[in-house]
């Protein structure tokens, strides 16, 4: 599948409100579709704002208090019932055989949203993305880039209009 959808931020407060609409569609997703998780890889340079974007994503599922970036303990949980929502940070991975240690695969359960930054260094441990999240610098801005991995998730990411 092919780039879907492109967006423009040059401010921050932007990105935050795209976080927003994401949540939205991504909160629709998992309630039609209750048996199943939705796997969002992040990936971008450091800094980017992956960290950033899923912020957002998290508060406007509910959660009231710190989102704090999980890369030292690999994970960080939100239970936001009915949703589940974990936020990966495997930039400090030395092999993708701890996530196996972990306990892994029971992350990856129904009506549980994962958002996975620095995704390929968990490559043969983690699920297949439903949805990759590309940011990119664009000059003091950043460029996002949506490439939906499922038919699916395409349909649900056609609510939101690029700019």
């Amino acid at each position: 599948m092919k780039d879907f959808l492109s967006f423009s931020f040059p401010e921050e407060a932007e990105l935050l409100a795209f976080g927003e609409r994401l949540a939205k569609v991504f909160k629709a997703y998992l309630a039609e579709d209750s048996a199943h998780s939705l796997v969002v890889y992040l990936n971008g340079e450091l800094g980017a704002g992956k960290t950033t974007l899923t912020r957002r994503i998290v508060q406007s599922f509910g959660h009231q208090g710190n989102v704090k970036s999980p890369t030292y303990t690999l994970v960080e949980e939100y239970a936001l019932p009915p949703y589940h929502l974990y936020h990966f940070d495997l930039y400090r991975l030395a092999d993708p055989e701890e996530l196996e240690f972990m306990g892994i695969r029971d992350y990856f359960r129904a009506q549980t949203l994962c958002l996975l930054e620095w995704a390929s260094k968990g490559e043969g441990m983690i699920p297949s993305a439903d949805l990759i999240i590309q940011i990119d610098y664009e000059g003091e801005g950043r460029r996002i880039t949506l490439k939906p991995q499922t038919d699916v998730i395409a349909q649900a990411l056609a609510k939101l209009s690029p700019n």
